[in-house]
This record gives structure tokens, C-alpha cells and sequence, in this order.
């Protein structure tokens, strides 16, 4: 039979399923952004002060030295540590972890340091750093033992600078619990994962399954300078980037 000579309201049975197909992905791609829409909401809620605040574990983090904090520079070294700072939490005030030593388990003291930028991030600079504060890195090549290659970093000169300090984690505020937001998040996740849509889902979102890992850093020569300069930007801000 012939089926270019059916009336158009008459739908093959490829047709048919192709349709049943179409719909379950336009059903995901809403979920989607309404899981999305969920999330944002969430996110926006404000922070509400405890009654009675709680102590969990220890935080430790970077501070300027005391025998510095009266130096001429001591403003400029506090304003570039509040860009470059780390913070650790442990349930232990001590910082150690356990590490295996000749079929024997010993405590090591966790290593910290302050912040270290790959070419892509210091050539965003998204932190805002000054002049003056990109004068105190220096460019290191180190090797990544997992991935076998090498990796290019700005690491800060003068890390004496700084001394560790601990102090206890202290829990002051709490996020806004939305009941009605929280259920129907609850009931996506659950249909999400009992029916095993991820895959389906990232597919229609990414062309692809989606891997945190998986994202691209454009190579610094290919970075754009121009791309936000305002249109019509004087001719001396182009000749700034060209040099």
C-alpha cells in the first residue's frame, strides 16, 4: 500500500512513534527548566540568625603577620590577602589527616595555601587585581603527575607574609527553608533518578552526556581583549590592549 496517497490526518506508524518520542522530550526539556527555575529560587532565599548559635568544627585561614601589620605596606598586603585568601574546615582543630606509613596509619598536618591562578584565570582576572598585586607572582611550571602534562600557574612571591590562623566555626545563620519549594524538588529528584533521565536529559540540553570535568578553557592567544569595550570607546583604551 501506498502511503503517500493517505489522507494527512491519517498518521503512519513511524510518524507516531516519532511523535510519542518528540513529546517525552518536550516533557523533559520543561522539567528541566522548571528543576532550573526551583534551584534559582532556592538560591535567593535570605539568611536567617540562629537563637542560639552553634560551634561546628574548627576553620583555619590566612592572616598578616603581627610584626607586618604596622609596616608602610601593611594596607596593601591586607587588600591583597582578602583577594588571594583560603579557608579550611575540619571537625579537628589540629588539621591532620591519616596517611598510610609502612603498613602503618600516621597523622600528617594538612597542607594549605593561598590562592594560585592558571594562565586562564590571570588573564580574566575576574578577582580584580591591580598592577601592583599581579608585580608580586611569578610564573611556575609544574607536572601534573595524573594527567602527565605540564601546567603553567602564578604563585605569590612572599608567602611569609602570612601565618595561618584557627579559629572555631561558628554557625550564626541559616538559609530559609521553603517548604512547598523543597517538596516538589524532592519529588523531581526522585522522579528524575528512579526513571533514569540524566542521561536523556543532558543530551537534549548539551548534545552530549555532561561531565563537570569536561569543560573548555580557550587558550589565552585566543582570548578576545576587545570583546567589552563599549562601541565607541576612545581610540586610546584599543591602543592600551594592543600594547
Amino acid at each position: 500500500m501506498n502511503t503517500h496517497e493517505w489522507p494527512r490526518c491519517i498518521k503512519t506508524a513511524r510518524r507516531k512513534r516519532r511523535l510519542v518520542k518528540t513529546h517525552r522530550d518536550k516533557q523533559l526539556i520543561q522539567l528541566y527548566k522548571r528543576r532550573k527555575e526551583l534551584w534559582e529560587q532556592r538560591a535567593l532565599l535570605p539568611m536567617v540568625p540562629l537563637e542560639y548559635p552553634y560551634q561546628r568544627g574548627w576553620k583555619r585561614f590566612f592572616v598578616l603577620r603581627d610584626d607586618l601589620k604596622h609596616s608602610p605596606r601593611a594596607e596593601f598586603y591586607t587588600t591583597l590577602l582578602s583577594k588571594i585568601n583560603t579557608v579550611q574546615h575540619d571537625r579537628d582543630k589540629a588539621f591532620k589527616r591519616k596517611k598510610r606509613r609502612r603498613s602503618r596509619y600516621g597523622y600528617v598536618q594538612t597542607k594549605q595555601a593561598l590562592k594560585e591562578f592558571l594562565a586562564y584565570c590571570w588573564n580574566n582576572n575576574k578577582i580584580g587585581l591591580t598592577e601592583q598585586e599581579m608585580a608580586c607572582f611569578t610564573l611556575v611550571e609544574t607536572f601534573d603527575i595524573k594527567t602527565r602534562r605540564a601546567n603553567m600557574k602564578y604563585v605569590f612571591n612572599e608567602p611569609w607574609r602570612y601565618v595561618l590562623k584557627v579559629e572555631p566555626n561558628m554557625v550564626t545563620h541559616t538559609k530559609l527553608l521553603d517548604v512547598d519549594i523543597e517538596r516538589e524538588l524532592s519529588q523531581t529528584k526522585n522522579h528524575v533518578d528512579n526513571h533514569y533521565l540524566t542521561p536523556r536529559i543532558d543530551k537534549l540540553k548539551y548534545g552530549c552526556r555532561y561531565r563537570w570535568h569536561s569543560w573548555y578553557y580557550e587558550p589565552a592567544k585566543y582570548i578576545n581583549k576587545f570583546k567589552n569595550i563599549p562601541r565607541y570607546s576612545p581610540k586610546e583604551v584599543y591602543l592600551e590592549l594592543e600594547t
